[in-house]
């Protein structure tokens, strides 16, 4: 075994109701068992370089199950890091801590994230350690806009957003997290355009949809999406010819919406589902 896997822990449930104790018992181990792995490394490190141990340094590590301290060997000659052996922040660890962030930006006192931390198992949160983290997060998700299309048909498109509470320049602001799908000749759905963008703009959705013919999506022959005027409007100018339908979930809560009563209700459900 030569590194500790991302989920190592998420099937025990450590993060589920009555699960505190077991995450204190998993620390323990999971400490132990990455200093062994780093000493075992750095002692063949010294024997390839022929120099001699010097040593250790603390650094602290955030994991799943709480903070762990690690204690990194030293070289006399050389130096030694356990690179590939333990990510510093696992997927899950950078969303939580994410989740801290954003409670924090939506007003939450630092006192009360931390409280939320300590619960985690997590010691304490810098801001320029959760900058950095939402940083990593934000780079994964724009390695998704430039990548080139598959060299096939992509014939149906699916655009659809989810309104997001935001802060730039200082102020909170309404911005819109939209994600484009599309379902080739393969079958396979495909996320091909995540994007934010302003709240009521049809120009930040036609600059999406604009994105996605440069990329190698030349037509759609039927694009789903909601009611908004913008993407409406995006889609005929962008793909002239195509066909464009409202999405169902949105139709059936605008219907069910303008019934006054329950029993009015479930018959308008009843009739779109027929």
């Amino acid at each position: 075994m030569d590194a500790v896997p991302q989920d190592a822990f998420a099937t025990l449930g450590l993060a589920e109701e009555g699960g505190e104790g077991l995450t204190g018992l998993a620390r323990a181990p999971l400490e132990a068992g990455v200093n062994e792995m780093m000493a075992a490394q750095a002692d063949a490190a010294r024997e390839a370089t022929g120099t001699t141990r010097n040593g250790f340094r603390e650094r602290r590590l955030e994991t799943q199950v709480g903070t762990i301290t690690l204690g990194m060997p030293k070289l006399r000659r050389g130096t030694y890091f356990p690179d590939g052996l333990v990510e510093r922040w696992g997927r899950v660890d950078r969303a939580a801590v994410c989740a801290a962030a954003e409670t924090r930006a939506l007003g939450a006192s630092t006192r009360k994230v931390g409280r939320v931390l300590e619960r985690m198992g997590a010691d304490r949160l810098s801001r320029d350690a959760a900058s950095r983290i939402c940083a990593a997060l934000d780079a994964e998700a724009a390695g998704l806009r430039p990548r080139r299309l598959p060299p096939m048909r992509l014939p149906h498109l699916w655009v659809d957003a989810t309104y997001v509470p935001c802060r730039r320049n200082g102020h909170g602001a309404a911005a819109a997290v939209v994600a484009a799908i599309a379902v080739g000749e393969d079958g396979v759905r495909r996320v091909v355009g995540p994007a934010c963008v302003d709240a009521g703009s049809h120009a930040s959705r036609k600059g999406l949809l604009r994105g996605l013919r440069e990329r190698g999506l030349p037509g759609a022959q039927c694009v789903t999406s909601d009611a908004h005027g913008g993407i409406a409007r995006a889609v005929r100018e962008l793909f002239p010819g195509a066909a464009w339908q409202r999405c169902v979930v949105h139709l059936e809560r605008d219907v069910i919406d303008a019934c006054p009563t329950r029993a009015k209700r479930a018959a308008a459900g009843r009739v779109l589902h027929a």
